[in-house]
Formats: C-alpha cells, structure tokens, sequence
C-alpha cells in the first residue's frame, strides 16, 4: 500500500463510501481506484489527486497533506546516483538490496533521520 492509498482508503471508510460508488463518482474503473488503494499502481497523476481532493471537499492543510502523499507513492522510484561519492553510491544500492527487510520501526528511525537532514 501507498502512502496516498492509505489515506484515501482511510477517508473513504471513515465517510461510508464503498469503493465502486467512490470510482463511479471520480470517472475511474473499481479496478483502478482498488489497485491505486492498494499499492498496484504508483503515484496518481495530477488530476486524479485533484479529484480525491475535491470528492472530500478537502481544503488548505488537508488538501496539501493529499498532495504530498500523492508525491511520496511512486512505487518505482529511480536515484540518479551519477556524480556522487562512492560510499553514496553503495548506500543506495544497498537500500534498494534490503529495503523490503526493513522493520517499519527501522523505516521511521531513517524516515526520521532523514526529516533532521543531519549525517
């Protein structure tokens, strides 16, 4: 699951939309609005976060909380590597190489590190 799935999933229960009204409503397949829920397809395009946004009436933070999460849910992300120092270069390999052997605890001490922007 996406972080953008989570969440849409999330409001959509909490309002007691099942999921082929909620596709019927945006214009998409029960299909697709199931798989972008639960993390078989990537990021959303632009104007299908518009959409969510505006099937929730969602505005300001919340509105912007959709948009970032929209962001964060490529679910092929590629790290253009070139240029950078070595030991940068088999960090990230690495990553790639063990990321789904992370604990989600792991996961939120790097997510955390990472927000700190501190070595």
């Amino acid at each position: 699951m996406t972080p953008f799935g989570e969440k849409i999933r999330s409001l959509r229960k909490a309002r007691g939309i099942n999921q082929k009204k909620m596709a019927a409503d945006l214009g998409v397949s029960p299909a697709y609005l199931s798989a972008l829920e639960h993390g078989h397809r990537g990021q959303p395009s632009w104007a299908m976060v518009q959409k969510v946004i505006h099937y929730f009436y969602l505005i300001w933070d919340d509105a912007e909380e959709i948009e970032t999460l929209a962001r964060l849910s490529d679910t092929r992300t590629t790290i253009n590597t070139a240029g950078l120092p070595p030991e940068t270069v088999a960090f990230v390999n690495t990553l790639a190489a063990k990321v789904d052997q992370l604990s989600p605890q792991r996961v939120a001490e790097l997510m955390d590190l990472l927000d700190r922007g501190k070595d």
